[in-house]
């Protein structure tokens, strides 16, 4: 996703109540302009994650479950032409957030080896790793502990964080059945009606 938006970094953005939703639930395609999704491999904190300093260890220690996930990204910039400053002024394009069976850490694969085959109307789409995300989730939620340290927050027991797409991020619309198989650690799916 970094070189698809010509950016060098992450970036923060929120997950609202309203953005969550069921895994194979229908969604309103017209509640978008024009919605990409990306498959990542969800966490939920047990624990407090305050940086600096957080490493790929303490996170993964932090980290009560993780689930199967595909986020919603929007952009109200016309044609995605966006830069860094655009995102973090658009909540880091997220939108959305369809996320699977949560699956205790400790029974979970190493999550910088599993893969992922986005499916869209049965056909793959995409396919990628948990090592595209800076080398391994965990180093994403550290990422973020430690930059949001310099402005006196912390990722929370209970969050759940999104730590990056795991390939590129293809525009889907009405009509479309998108799936993430994620091996080992399961699939997701969603209908845009």
């Amino acid at each position: 996703m970094q070189q698809l938006l010509g950016v060098d970094e992450p970036d923060v953005g929120h997950l609202l109540d309203d953005m969550v939703h069921r895994d194979g639930a229908p969604i309103f395609a017209a509640r978008y302009c024009r919605p990409r999704i990306e498959p990542e491999i969800c966490c939920r904190l047990a624990r407090p994650l305050s940086g600096p300093g957080v490493t790929v260890e303490d996170v993964l220690a932090a980290t009560e479950a993780v689930a199967p996930a595909m986020e919603i990204v929007d952009s109200r910039i016309r044609d995605w032409r966006i830069t860094l400053v655009d995102t973090v002024a658009d909540n880091a394009c997220a939108a959305g957030l369809v996320c699977g069976s949560w699956v205790p850490l400790e029974y979970a694969p190493d999550l910088a080896a599993v893969t992922v085959d986005l499916m869209i109307d049965g056909e793959c789409a995409a396919s990628g790793s948990g090592k595209e995300v800076l080398g391994h989730p965990a180093a994403a939620v550290a990422w973020l502990a430690n930059t949001l340290a310099a402005f006196g927050t912390a990722p929370e027991a209970g969050h759940v964080v999104l730590p990056g797409a795991m390939t590129t991020a293809p525009f889907v619309g009405a009509g479309q059945r998108i799936e993430a198989r994620f091996g080992t650690l399961g699939s997701v799916s969603v209908t845009f009606v």
